[in-house]
């Protein structure tokens, strides 16, 4: 029984070992296959979309890449051939750093070109104590296509061009000089004074509004709306004026009686104040004062024998009489003044 057993099982064991030894032997053929000759020009159109920057990478960033094919009709790709997940790049015997983390591609069939859009993620998994050069390979993928004299076996290959950037350190070691280190890769260091920079400004807002208000209360052009009024304009001709000559308190008080009327578009005088005073009623605070301004030029036109005309003060009364007047007009309180 043993005698038989043996017999049986050793076929299968050379059976085995013989399969073993195939699929070895077409590893070895595989991996040493000598590469496939180019496919001819002008059967591939390439378009593809990198990464948006070149520098700044650290250790674990992914890099994508969007790779489209356009390839004529009868080649086909060979999807054995496309880069397998998981693998690390090297370069001259050496790990790169540089590893395959996600692949995904599509076809899409038209009337004379097949499309391939094929999707790579890559992930760096290597850094340096300085800026370190690094290169997305070159991937070589292959096509099926009719047998020529340079390729009897129809296999044609393509090269997808290869990316260079550049892996920045985790940390800086060391004292570094900003002079020495100006590296035409490296985007000018700018300062960031937002917060102080939106406080000068509201600052300068502040002042630009207080200085527009002094303008408003105290200036007597017409550079703001409600500036040009008939009151503002008495204030700019009494500004002219002298005391030194008595005929000019008339002329005073003739521009400031024109003020009135014109404000009030009728002539005001003393007994229909009241009617003035109702349809004006910013005028009301300075009652006091229009009354006090009435009875003077009564007396200044009407009265031959009145000593205002000879009184110094009286002008400097008007004026000041007019800025109240100015005041209201503005929708501003008036100060009180004393008594001519």
């Amino acid at each position: 029984m043993n005698c038989l057993m043996n017999k049986l099982i050793t076929p299968i064991r050379i059976g085995l070992l013989s399969l073993l030894l195939m699929l070895s032997t077409s590893f070895v053929a595989t991996a040493n296959d000598e590469p496939s000759p180019e496919i001819p020009e002008g059967i591939v159109k390439l378009s593809k979309v990198d990464p948006a920057r070149n520098v700044g990478f650290l250790m674990g960033d992914i890099l994508d890449r969007t790779i489209t094919l356009e390839v004529k009709k009868p080649y086909k790709l060979i999807e054995t051939t496309l880069p397998i997940v998981g693998y690390e790049h090297r370069y001259k015997g050496q790990v790169s750093g540089i590893e395959l983390r996600k692949i995904s591609h599509s076809t899409k069939e038209n009337r004379d070109t097949t499309t391939y859009v094929i999707q790579i993620a890559y992930q760096v998994f290597t850094t340096a104590p300085v800026v370190k050069p690094a290169i997305l390979p070159a991937e070589v993928v292959k096509f099926e296509g009719p047998a020529t004299e340079e390729a009897k076996d129809g296999l044609v290959q393509y090269k997808i061009p290869e990316f260079y950037f550049r892996i920045s350190p985790m940390a800086v070691f060391g004292a570094v000089k900003i002079e020495d280190d100006m590296s035409p890769l490296r985007q000018p260091i700018l300062l960031q004074p937002y917060p102080e920079k939106q406080k000068l400004v509201a600052c300068l807002v502040v002042l630009g509004l207080s200085l527009l208000g002094l303008l408003y209360i105290l200036g007597s052009r017409a550079w703001l709306p409600l500036m040009g009024r008939p009151f503002a304009q008495a204030s700019r001709q009494l500004r002219k004026l002298s005391a030194k000559d008595p005929e000019q308190l008339k002329t005073a008080l003739s521009s400031l009686h024109k003020a009135i009327n014109t404000t009030a578009k009728y002539s005001v005088f003393s007994d229909n104040m009241a009617v003035f005073l109702a349809h004006a009623p910013s005028f009301k605070s300075i009652e006091s004062e229009l009354n006090e301004f009435f009875a003077l030029s009564h007396q200044v036109f009407f009265d031959t024998q009145s000593t205002a005309i000879h009184d110094k003060n009286t002008l400097a009364w008007l004026k000041k009489f007019c800025k109240q007047c100015r005041d209201c007009e503005r929708g501003l309180k008036p100060a009180k003044q004393k008594k001519a």
